[in-house]
């Protein structure tokens, strides 16, 4: 890669991560990292591998076993994302309900219009079953690749290249354009235009759905043993959305008021009464403290 395309993408590459969940066969361990490197990616992220470290993925890997030294290993998907703006999921098959979807080369589009501030997850699942409807759910899209109806089953390592590639010649066509990449510190992007506020991480989003669950519960609104696919909707909804991190701390705001006038109601107490609690609560904490 010329100089210039360097200093131009860099950032944007070192902002993705590719995320292997339950990998089975640490040969597709290997292989992926090799494809990574082919495409100029080295953060890789596996989520609970059956066999990691081994010698076969070492022994796929040939020049990169730099990127499987470095490999981040983490129990859950929910670790994996925590803290990325941006999470594409692979899926093969139609869900119960439609989530947003994208061809690699909207998805090249997508990550290069968010990696240069935003960390960007891109999600593979198990080499047999691919990812959960739990952990699709996580992800604001999903991505199908359109393989021959007569045999689409893609090897774990071919499906991270097609997607790896779409996404190097996205970012490399915006790098060798005439017009300098600007500069904006501190900033999000929200389809390609500069934003103020940078997007919610995973984990902020997690924590959103926790509380918004619990308020729906608290309000009879939601009955989590008859949930009628009322959460995955929630998420659908948000996930579309992409509320920024200022957003999220609203609606958080909106909710904690939710609660305090659910408490009000429920123990028949003023909002004067209520304030003076807390801030007696307060002093006590910061006493003991």
């Amino acid at each position: 890669m010329p100089l210039s395309e360097q200093s131009n993408s860099h950032s944007a590459f070192n902002h993705i991560r590719i995320v292997l969940v339950n990998t089975s066969h640490p040969g597709n361990i290997g292989a992926t990292a090799r494809a990574m490197k082919n495409m100029g990616l080295s953060k890789l992220t596996l989520v609970d591998p059956e066999q990691f470290p081994s010698p076969v993925a070492t022994g796929r890997a040939v020049a990169a076993v730099d990127i499987l030294e470095r490999a981040e290993v983490v129990p859950t998907l929910e670790d994996a994302v925590r803290d990325c703006g941006l999470v594409i999921g692979a899926s093969a098959r139609v869900r119960r309900i439609p989530w947003p979807l994208l061809t690699p080369m909207e998805t090249a589009v997508k990550v290069a219009d968010e990696s240069r501030l935003n960390q960007v997850a891109l999600v593979f699942g198990r080499e047999d079953s691919g990812l959960t409807n739990e952990e699709l759910q996580l992800c604001h899209f999903h991505v199908h690749i359109a393989a021959d109806e007569q045999y689409s089953s893609l090897n774990l390592a071919a499906a991270v290249m097609v997607i790896s590639y779409e996404v190097r010649m996205e970012l490399l066509r915006r790098a060798a354009q005439t017009a300098p990449a600007r500069v904006v510190d501190a900033q999000a992007i929200v389809d390609g235009v500069d934003w103020d506020v940078p997007k919610a991480t995973g984990q902020q989003l997690e924590n959103f759905y926790t509380h918004l669950e619990q308020v729906m519960v608290d309000l009879n609104f939601h009955d989590p043993d008859n949930p009628r696919l009322l959460m995955m909707r929630m998420r659908r909804l948000f996930g579309r959305i992409r509320p920024d991190q200022m957003e999220i701390s609203i609606l958080r705001g909106l909710l904690s008021h939710v609660d305090m006038l659910k408490e009000r109601a429920d123990r028949g107490i003023s909002v004067d009464q209520q304030r003076q609690e807390k801030r007696a609560a307060k002093k006590d904490t910061d006493t003991a403290e």
